[in-house]
């Protein structure tokens, strides 16, 4: 169906944008560390700061498939792991707080894309136009998807209880 500009997009809930705002944390942490961030590793360090959190409330709130999480002392906790204002999650904030956050964590992905399609051009080198092309396409469709909302699958990596989470 062909998208018109005179079509309202919709509304995002206020799950949906809690678990845009968590997805994009948890990219910019993988960036930074080099891996991604853990659910282990994660609860380990709410743990540190008195805060419980289960695996199927962290999964509901970052794929935005449950209630909305509203629990002051938890999303405060989260925002203290990945150094933002407690505010940005917890949506006591003006407008300008959640853009001026988004607006950066967007950057540090957009530098990241930006590195990933720097190597895979040279390490492959010679090959057709038409190949870079589709990779190219296939490289921006799944970062839009990424900034979109969508779950991260690498999020889940080195997820199971049985295994310890690595050292940083």
């Amino acid at each position: 169906m062909p998208h018109f500009e005179n079509e309202a997009e919709p509304v995002p809930s206020a799950q949906q944008i809690l678990a845009r705002r968590l997805n994009l944390l948890l990219d910019v942490a993988a960036e930074e560390r080099g891996r991604p961030l853990t659910f282990l590793e994660l609860k380990k360090e709410l743990a540190d700061r008195g805060v419980g959190l289960s695996r199927a409330r962290w999964s509901y709130m970052k794929d935005a498939t449950g209630r909305l999480v509203s629990d002051r002392k938890l999303l405060t906790a989260i925002s203290e792991v990945f150094g933002v204002d407690p505010d940005y999650l917890l949506g006591n904030q003006g407008p300008e707080l959640p853009e001026l956050i988004d607006s950066k964590l967007e950057f540090l992905k957009a530098l990241r894309a930006a590195k990933v399609k720097s190597f895979a051009a040279r390490a492959l080198g010679e090959v057709s136009p038409e190949t870079l092309r589709a990779i190219t396409q296939y490289l921006n469709r799944d970062i839009a998807g990424h900034s979109s909302g969508r779950p991260l699958a690498a999020t889940n990596q080195e997820d199971s209880d049985d295994v310890p989470p690595s050292a940083p």
